[in-house]
């Protein structure tokens, strides 16, 4: 179920609206959702994953990094 806008998905992961946006550029984040407003929408499950890339990028893991794991737990 989709939810939540950028500044709402930002509020609860604790990742900057930019930074969800760059994630969306690198391929790390699923393309999301536009609104008939075309805002972008967040489900549950996409907060879930910029929580894990957050939590990885604390970790100082590359972006290359990142999506190998994201990858994996896609799979």
């Amino acid at each position: 179920m989709l939810n939540y806008r950028i500044s709402q998905a930002a509020a609860l992961t604790g990742v900057t609206p930019a930074n969800i946006r760059f994630y969306e550029k690198e391929k790390l984040l699923q393309s999301t959702f536009r609104g008939e407003n075309s805002y972008r929408m967040y489900s549950d499950s996409d907060l879930h994953q910029l929580r894990f890339i957050r939590a990885c990028r604390t970790l100082d893991m590359s972006l290359d990094e990142v999506r190998t794991l994201l990858a994996l737990d896609l799979n």
